[in-house]
């Protein structure tokens, strides 16, 4: 099968010619790992200007650069800010600086520090001068100071200390060494530097605009809280809020110690910026609390919250704490959504929150008094993926929006009609590509359950090589509590997939996210059973819905929970596929239980409790126990900095898969963690398995 690899920036010349533009280039690989990709957003606090980063990809050498540009609200072109470095994370002040990180080099010095810029000159000060680099900062409502964070040893006083580093090295030689009790040994994709934990201090700014004095520590003196904030490794600035009147920061940590690695305790803590212990807002609940959102008028905090300890896809229920009087509530139990994001209209009279709903993200309006929740719609055709929302002071809403045609574009506008596009990141370059369609269907599945899910193909399948029927490929995503929804991926894109001349079906089985907790919850102690169910009654509904799906030519792939599926399909549904794709998944559920890092996620899924203890609830639904019957080639990738599930799971099922010469390739990337996010290894993904799916549906050579 030849992949067309064409640049964008190169079609953009070709298609001067009429007879080319007739015919547009279907979206490859190259395009998506070189396609620029919108990154954080501000706005002015005049609600005039925005300033928005964008990383674009050399098409040759795949280096990755992110750049600063500013744009008028009322239109015209925008206009890059030359910062001498990286750039990301963009916050206005309220006198209109715009602050950002960057590694601008200073003298012999390159690290990510926090630097400001005037918007309209393009000076640069730099703000923080600390010996280690800062991961992140949020601004104070009256810009007179500001909290960054950044790892840290935890008897470390100030911003960086020389005793910063990994005690697990103690020598003389390479070996790591963690004393018992140590909780997370690894995590993620990096191995843990005992002493070191991701730490918030606050800092006055001066006159000049600088970070002043040594700061004040949010976790307060040694021996009270020990933890990350923002938690790892995935949270961020949307973990730490200022108070209304930037006298104080509310953040979220998890206490560190052997326990952590069984929970998911997540607690909101206040620091008063004295000094002292913060305050455990939280203590009483044991399950998940995230997101603070403070309201402007200083009244009410609000933050999403799970009520089962252990559980990380419980539901996040928006709770609301008077600050003035102390009461506090759950705001929107009888909403049986889970929340993503929570951010406050300017008059604090009104939540905006964004939450999965039926293959879209919209954004929904809860009121905090009577807790009604409103859906908004941005996008009236297709709602699509909503996220980053501000709210205006004139009623409109600033927001980002993607979906399964094409990634994030920034938009401006008011509930109820189509928004105002500010950028165009990608939108006229993908207009360049041979378009695919997407169609939703829904069927009855397991239990009698409506279930969802989607189809996207060709729109012309002759252009894309393909006349007749057109060879299918069953998506499965991971999770498993997550969703196939109308998003873009930079990794998983069904576009790309469907534009190499493929139908791709995906089923948002049990256990899947934005149909209600009931539905969610419905795979625990379920993995292998009714999630397959629906995939099997899903694949077929597809198929006899359309026609051109050719479902006797098809092929099945996942990641995470996908390719534990792969690996499940293999053993008990073996004779419906030409083809696996195998990407990261759990091959034998006992070692799995005690190679993974986060034990709180497996356990859970299997009952609640360890393997020793109910090692037949891991069984039942254990690839390992159905090898004898695997026969379906199977292409299986792997990366040795996954710790989720460790590369030997990969390992394993290739050894499986040679030991009865069913035919199989690996592929491990040594540079990767569950994810492959690096550019010319997406290609490198890309290519081995089109090649692969090319192989077993007789497409190669076209």
């Amino acid at each position: 099968m030849k992949i067309i690899t064409l640049p964008l920036a190169a079609l953009a010349v070709a298609l001067a010619s009429p007879a080319v533009a007739q015919q547009a280039a279907p979206l490859s690989p190259q395009d998506l790992v070189t396609l620029s990709r919108l990154g954080g957003t501000a706005i002015a606090p005049d609600g005039k200007s925005v300033a928005y980063t964008v990383t674009t990809t050399d098409p040759t050498t795949y280096k990755r650069t992110p750049a600063l540009w500013v744009k008028s609200i009322a239109g015209g072109e925008p206009r890059r800010i030359d910062i001498g470095g990286s750039v990301s994370d963009p916050a206005f002040a309220p006198d209109g600086t715009l602050y950002l990180l960057s590694d601008r080099k200073v003298g012999d010095a390159e690290r990510t520090q926090v630097w400001k810029v005037d918007p309209s000159s393009g000076v640069m000060t730099q703000v923080t001068a600390f010996k280690t680099d800062v991961a992140g900062f949020r601004l104070a409502p009256d810009g007179k100071r500001i909290a960054v964070w950044g790892d840290i040893a935890r008897t470390c006083a100030t911003f960086g200390c020389d005793s910063d580093g990994n005690t697990a090295l103690p020598g003389p030689g390479t070996g790591r060494h963690y004393t018992d009790g140590a909780g997370f040994v690894r995590h993620w994709d990096q191995w843990e530097t005992p002493g070191n934990y991701s730490r918030i201090f606050a800092f006055d700014l001066g006159t000049d605009g600088k970070a002043a004095g040594n700061g004040v520590a949010l976790d307060g003196p040694v021996g009270t809280l020990t933890g990350d904030s923002p938690g790892k490794p995935f949270g961020g600035a949307e973990d730490v809020a200022w108070s209304a009147d930037s006298k104080s920061v509310f953040f979220v940590a998890r206490q560190a110690d052997r326990n952590e690695p069984l929970s998911t305790n997540l607690d909101l803590w206040q620091s008063q910026l004295d000094g002292t212990a913060p305050a455990n807002l939280t203590a009483a609940n044991k399950g998940t609390d995230n997101t603070p959102a403070p309201s402007p008028d200083g009244q009410w905090l609000a933050w999403a919250a799970m009520a089962r300890p252990g559980y990380e896809a419980d539901r996040l229920v928006v709770q609301i704490l008077n600050l003035k009087t102390g009461e506090r509530r759950a705001l929107t139990q009888g909403w049986d959504r889970s929340v993503s994001s929570l951010t406050w209209t300017p008059d604090s009279k009104a939540l905006i929150a964004t939450a999965e709903d039926v293959l879209d993200a919209p954004a929904f309006r809860i009121d905090p008094v009577s807790g009604k929740v409103t859906r908004l719609v941005l996008n009236p055709k297709r709602e699509g993926h909503i996220a980053n929302v501000v709210p205006l002071k004139d009623g409109r809403l600033l927001y980002t929006r993607d979906s399964l045609d094409a990634p994030a574009e920034l938009y401006i506008g008011k509930p109820g009609k189509a928004g105002t596009r500010l950028t165009d990141i990608a939108t006229t370059a993908l207009a360049q590509r041979a378009p695919v369609t997407t169609q939703r269907f829904s069927f009855k599945g397991a239990d009698g359950d409506t279930v969802w899910g989607q189809i996207t193909k060709p729109k012309n399948p002759e252009g894309f090589g393909t006349k007749g029927k057109i060879p299918s490929i069953l998506y499965v995503h991971g999770g498993p509590q997550g969703s196939y929804n109308d998003s873009w991926s930079n990794r998983w894109n069904p576009r790309v997939w469907a534009s190499q001349g493929y139908a791709i079906v995906s089923v948002d089985f049990h256990g899947s996210t934005g149909y209600g907790q009931a539905f969610t919850d419905a795979i625990n102690k379920q993995w292998g059973g009714k999630p397959l169910e629906d995939l099997q009654k899903g694949f077929a509904a597809a198929i006899a819905m359309d026609p051109q799906i050719d479902g006797d030519n098809a092929c099945a792939a996942g990641a995470s929970y996908g390719g534990y599926m792969m690996n499940w399909i293999a053993g008990v549904w073996p004779d419906r596929f030409k083809c696996l794709v195998q990407h990261d998944g759990v091959f034998d559920a006992r070692a799995m239980a005690y190679e993974t890092e986060e034990l709180w996620f497996d356990e859970w899924e299997h009952g609640g409790q360890p393997y020793y203890a109910a090692p037949e609830e891991f069984e039942k639904w254990n690839p390992v126990n159905h090898v004898d019957k695997w026969k379906t080639p199977m292409l299986v990738i792997t990366s040795e900095k996954d710790f989720r599930i460790p590369y030997t799971q990969g390992l394993a099922a290739f050894s499986a898969l040679q030991r009865k010469g069913v035919p199989s390739e690996l592929l491990v990337f040594p540079d990767e963690n569950h994810w492959v996010l690096k550019a010319k290894n997406s290609l490198q993904w890309h290519q081995t398995t089109f090649d692969w799916l090319a192989r077993w549906l007789g497409k190669e050579g076209k």
